[in-house]
This record gives C-alpha cells, sequence and structure tokens, in this order.
C-alpha cells in the first residue's frame, strides 16, 4: 500500500506563506525589542497573556489558558509569576465567590501600553518606508489574516494617534 502524496498547494499559497513567514520574522524582532525597551523582565507569552487580560478583562485560569491555547498549569504558573511582579490580581468572582478571575492591574496596563506604544512606533517608521501606494493592500491583507486566525482587530485609537503622513 502506498503513502498518498499530498495535494501540490494551489498556486500562490507558497509565496504567501513564505511572505509571511518572513513579515513574522520581523515582527517577532520588533516586538522583542519592545519589550526588552520597558526593562521588564517579561517572555512574549507572559506579554501576550497581558495584552488578553487589558482585551477582555477579567477571566478564570481555564478561560485565559484556552485563549493562550496552553495547559492551565502552564497558564497558573505564567500568572503566578505576574502576580508576584504586580501586574496581575487575583480577584474573586462576584457571581461565585468559589471562583477567582486574574485581572490586569495598573502596573501591566501600564507595561502593555509602554511595549505597544515603542511597536507602534517601530511598526510606523517601517510602514512609512514602504511605498505609499502598497499600503491600503497591505492593511486588507492583514485584517484577512488576522480574521482567519481569530485574532479581534484593534481599534486605530486604542493606543493613541500615531498617524503616517497622508494617512489622515
Amino acid at each position: 500500500m502506498s503513502e498518498a502524496k499530498p495535494a501540490p498547494a494551489p498556486a500562490g499559497v507558497t509565496e504567501m506563506v513564505a511572505a509571511v513567514v518572513t513579515a513574522s520574522r520581523a515582527l517577532v524582532a520588533v516586538s522583542a525589542r519592545s519589550l526588552a525597551a520597558v526593562g521588564e523582565a517579561l517572555t512574549v507569552p507572559q506579554f501576550r497573556m497581558l495584552v488578553v487580560l487589558e482585551a477582555g478583562g477579567p477571566v478564570n485560569l481555564s478561560r485565559l489558558a484556552e485563549h493562550l491555547a496552553v495547559n492551565p498549569s502552564t497558564a497558573m504558573r505564567m500568572a503566578d509569576r505576574l502576580i508576584a511582579a504586580g501586574m496581575v490580581e487575583r480577584t474573586t468572582d462576584p457571581a461565585d465567590r468559589r471562583a477567582a478571575k486574574l485581572a490586569l492591574t495598573s502596573v501591566g496596563q501600564r507595561v502593555v501600553h509602554q511595549v505597544t506604544r515603542r511597536r507602534q512606533e517601530e511598526i510606523t517608521r517601517i510602514v512609512g518606508a514602504m511605498p505609499a501606494e502598497r499600503r491600503s493592500a497591505m492593511v486588507e491583507a492583514l485584517q484577512a489574516f488576522a480574521d482567519a486566525a481569530g485574532e479581534p482587530q484593534v481599534d486605530p485609537g486604542t493606543y493613541g494617534e500615531l498617524l503616517l503622513p497622508g494617512w489622515n
């Protein structure tokens, strides 16, 4: 019995995947530099937890682990480190006093905003170096990519008004 070969990728998909992987390397580098610049000893997954808490508000551990696609024990270790750093707090769920929720503290919110601001500044510089006539297509493609990944869109005004020349 011979093993079935996978069907070849449709024309253009390989090129799209290569372009997204290349762009993701650049974006991961931007994110890493943004994290390093705030002086907090945060990993990318820990920062992701802070972002999820900021976007969604207080949540129980199992729901947070599900959203982060990690085991609850991994989410608990991450949360414990962020609680110790003063960025996350454990609160009692008013609807069920036996259940705990995790919430972002003002320190955690400040870190999210600082890192995001630095990341936006660097991305603004990079996008500003792109040809102006290619920007709208990039916005559409990235929104479609985020939608397909299940990532909620960020309101452009969430972290301030960083506008590129000709984009206002």
